[in-house]
């Protein structure tokens, strides 16, 4: 983003806030995308190599998210241009919430992404005083643990398990490769197990293993809790692939749970399942969901199969404040039921009206957006013609 002015667009972003902290070392962004369906909300992501262009990206897709789980809370983003290993991580987290004190959480609620934990949410509701300026801070503190119930990667198999059903194929049985073994990643695979799929493919940073007949699952999550992403290393040479082959290899489903952008044109003309269920955010580029779509291989969205971490964020928001937890099985449950109907409802609509899915998904969620925007007299529409009025 060289010039953030010139990516206005009608629907945001509405604010972006940059602030640094001499001291700490401190660089961080906040990018609030729109909020005519309720107050910004998003994850903070830690990286070295975060930009404000990547911070607005993300948050566009928390609005759409937002509006097509049917939610009522605004697309918000956060980033902090730092090492998550590093020592000082605290001082520097404290550092990002006080110059954003003015923000949070009257405009933007905190939450976790890539870099970021529970205790870093403790953290800045700590900084800021304030049960509510943060989810995702631990259970023992009144928190929804998100990676313990697996919620994102939960959703995404619910999300994949109705794609399959749409085809008339059960999920028991089918052939899934999984990119990345974290949070998502890992969930996803273990959930995956329960209902009888075969995992064939799955990678970390250090790599990537395959076995065309079906990996131990349990071994696996249990080498992962052991050995974190250095996992693969311990398998055996025979089954293992480069960092990346695991997108390639024969399956009826590749579950992208990494990172963005990591299925480009080129790759994708050798992609060899027949439906991509997108874990990550953004993590195929328009390019390859063009070539995706010309070869008849269909591509659930982002915002519609990994939902499961925003809805799972719909309950912890009502309990910032509250003296009880939500109830465990009430999240899986809702995470489950939303992230099935709407891929459901996505792909029906891109059958019916011949579009591809992310086109039908966008429409479904601006619809909801633009709806707000023009109740709430945020639009050129509304100005041009408001509402209530009439002879």
């Amino acid at each position: 983003m060289n010039d953030p002015l010139q990516s206005i667009d009608e629907w945001g972003p509405e604010k972006i806030v940059c602030v640094s902290d001499s001291r700490t070392g401190m660089r961080g962004v906040l990018v609030v995308d729109n909020t005519a369906r309720g107050t910004g909300k998003g994850g903070i992501r830690m990286s070295p190599a975060v930009t404000v262009t990547e911070i607005a990206r993300l948050a566009r897709v928390m609005t759409w998210k937002w509006a097509a789980a049917d939610l009522f809370h605004g697309g918000a983003k956060a980033g902090i241009v730092a090492d998550p290993a590093a020592p000082d991580k605290e001082r520097v987290v404290r550092a990002f919430a006080r110059k954003l004190a003015d923000q949070i959480p009257a405009s933007y609620v905190a939450g976790l992404d890539m870099g970021m934990t529970e205790r870093d949410a403790a953290i800045i509701q700590d900084e800021l005083g304030d049960r509510g300026a943060a989810v995702g801070v631990p259970e023992v503190l009144g928190g929804v643990p998100y990676d313990e119930l697996g919620v994102t990667g939960h959703g995404v198999v619910a999300a994949l398990d109705a794609a399959l059903r749409l085809r008339g194929r059960p999920i028991a049985g089918a052939r899934v490769s999984v990119q990345g073994f974290g949070a998502v990643g890992a969930a996803a695979v273990r959930r995956l197990h329960e209902l009888g799929a075969q995992v064939v493919a799955l990678s970390t940073v250090d790599g990537a293993v395959h076995d065309p007949d079906g990996l131990d699952v349990p071994w696996w999550l249990a080498r992962r809790t052991e050995h974190g992403d250095a996992c693969v290393r311990d398998a055996p040479a025979v089954k293992r692939l480069d960092r990346g082959a695991e997108l390639l290899v024969d399956c009826d489903v590749l579950l992208p749970a990494a990172g963005q952008d990591v299925l480009g044109a080129e790759l994708a003309a050798e992609v060899r399942a027949d439906l991509v269920v997108e874990g990550a955010n953004l993590p195929t580029t328009p390019g390859a969901r063009v070539v995706l779509a010309d070869r008849g291989i269909t591509v659930v969205p982002d915002f519609i199969a990994n939902a499961g971490g925003a809805i799972a964020a719909g309950f912890a928001m009502d309990a910032r404040r509250s003296a009880f937890r939500p109830a465990a099985d009430r999240i899986l449950d809702e995470v489950a039921e939303r992230c099935r109907d709407n891929t459901s409802l996505v792909l029906r609509s891109a059958r019916d009206r011949g579009l591809d899915p992310r086109t039908a998904a966008l429409d479904l969620a601006q619809d909801r957006v633009r709806a707000a925007m023009e109740l709430r007299g945020r639009s050129a529409r509304a100005e041009a013609e408001p509402i209530g009025a009439g002879g």
